[in-house]
This record gives structure tokens, sequence and C-alpha cells, in this order.
């Protein structure tokens, strides 16, 4: 667990070292979580690859920011810097929804860093007409009073139906609403970001390295047809339709995910 000093911030990253295929996984995490969304594919991948994930700027661990909104853009380019600074590239880019905004970016804009992206429940459009005033209200309440008192409304946009109902995972629902609850309040201007983010459907087509989408066929926030919307539009991408997982498949239904991306990583020249 390390800083680094890139593009005028300061971000918090783990690397796992070297791996045994002398190749480079990196994760990219949604708004709201840090590194810990993916703690089950980092157990899972590190005796192979070298893996990395980072905390966005103003989120998890990283250094704050003093902008109203953190943009799509400065996340992008802090990204583009972390992976020149550790001297990764090219890596294969998994991003989970606010991080799939960035691994589509880089595929189409940069990709001497990419060798593949995985896109986990994720949109390549602006964030839908409808969600905006609801997100903007969540995101005053949380500003001005806490998350805690909009976590009951933010659980279900988060998670599947299965998820939030099981009886077996009531501890690990109560695990991530205590870590939802514990953002610093700034994450406001990180909300701000996604909720003002242009879209890049219009990108994809300039993206060339394989592609594999994953979505839980339980998300609502980001509902199954925008992972086919973007499966459409790149012919060397695979769609992976995770079942009873919602807008966190990876902590969901940790198994089904790994699996996914053992198939479709074993499928790609070493």
């Amino acid at each position: 667990m390390a800083e680094i000093a890139v593009n005028g911030t300061r971000l918090f990253y783990e690397d796992t070292g070297p791996g045994s295929t002398g190749q480079t996984i990196l994760f990219s995490h949604g708004l709201l979580w840090d590194t810990e969304l993916f703690a089950p594919q980092l157990a899972h991948l590190r005796g192979r690859y070298r893996v990395i994930a980072y905390d966005h700027r103003g989120q998890g661990r990283s250094a704050d920011d003093a902008a109203a909104s953190i943009s799509m853009e400065t996340v992008y380019a802090d990204a583009v810097a972390l992976i020149e600074a550790l001297g990764a590239g090219p890596v294969h880019f998994a991003g989970l929804s606010m991080g799939g905004f960035v691994a589509m970016r880089l595929g189409a804009r940069r990709p001497d860093l990419v060798r593949s992206l995985i896109l986990m429940e994720t949109s390549a459009d602006p964030e839908p007409a409808e969600n905006v005033p609801k997100y903007r209200k969540l995101n005053f309440v949380a500003r001005w009073l806490g998350l805690g008192l909009v976590a009951a409304k933010v659980m279900p946009i988060m998670f599947s139906r299965d998820f939030l109902t099981d009886p077996s995972r009531a501890a690990q629902r109560a695990h991530w609403q205590r870590k939802l609850t514990g953002n610093r309040r700034s994450i406001w201007r990180a909300v701000n970001g996604v909720i003002d983010r242009a879209g890049v459907y219009d990108e994809l087509g300039r993206v060339t390295c394989p592609v594999l989408v994953l979505v839980g066929d339980q998300d609502v926030a980001t509902v199954p047809a925008k992972s086919e919307r973007i499966h459409a539009a790149i012919p060397q991408s695979r769609l992976v339709r995770i079942a009873k997982a919602g807008h966190s498949s990876s902590i969901e239904q940790p198994a089904a995910v790994n699996a996914a991306l053992d198939d479709f990583l074993g499928s790609l020249p070493a």
C-alpha cells in the first residue's frame, strides 16, 4: 500500500507485485467506494498477475480535491498519469461503473496503455436525465447532513434485491453500509463529476483491444441495456451477465465475476 503524486494530486494504491504471467491488471472502483470493492478479485488474481488497485481522487484514501465537480476528464487523466508513473502499461484495465467511464476513455484515447478492457456495471452515455434530479437531491443531503441520512436510499441503487434480502449476508450488508456512511463529507464533489459527465459512446469505435463487458442482471444504476449498448458498439467485445447481482457485482457474486475474468483473460494472447 502506498501513495503516489500524479497529475496534481496524491493517489492511494495497492500493488501486489509481478505475478507469474508478467502482465498487469489495474482495478478502478465505482463511486462512493474504494479498492476494497475488488478485494475478492485481488485475492484471486494476485498469484498470476501484477494486480494494482487505486482510489480515485477525492475518494477512499486518496487526496481530497477543491473542485466543485471532479470531472471524469480529470479522473481519466489521473489514471493515465498513474499507469505511466508506475511503469505498468500496457495493462488489463478493469473498471466498475465510474471506473468503467475511465476505462472506455483509456481504450479510445490511449490504446498504448491497455492490453484489454474489463467494463463492469457501466455506461457509455451521460447520466440519464430522469436520474439527475434524484441524485442531486441525495447529494445535497449528503453534503450538508451526511450520508447516514441517505444510506437507505443509496443501498438499493448499489446492490441487488438478492443481496439486500438474503439473511445470510446481513453482516456483509452492514459492513458495506458502514463504509457508505463513513465517506468523507466532500464526496459530493466526486458525485457531481459522475452526474455531470459527458458520454463517450461516439468514441467506442476507436477501441481496438479485446473487451469484456460484465453486468449484473439486477443492476438498476446502470441497467443491463447500457452494457448491451456498449457490447453492440465494440465488435471485439464479449458480454457476460452475472446472475443475482446488482451494481456491485464484484462483491455480490465474486465467484461468478472471477470465473468470467479467468475465462476472458485466459482467451487472450500471452
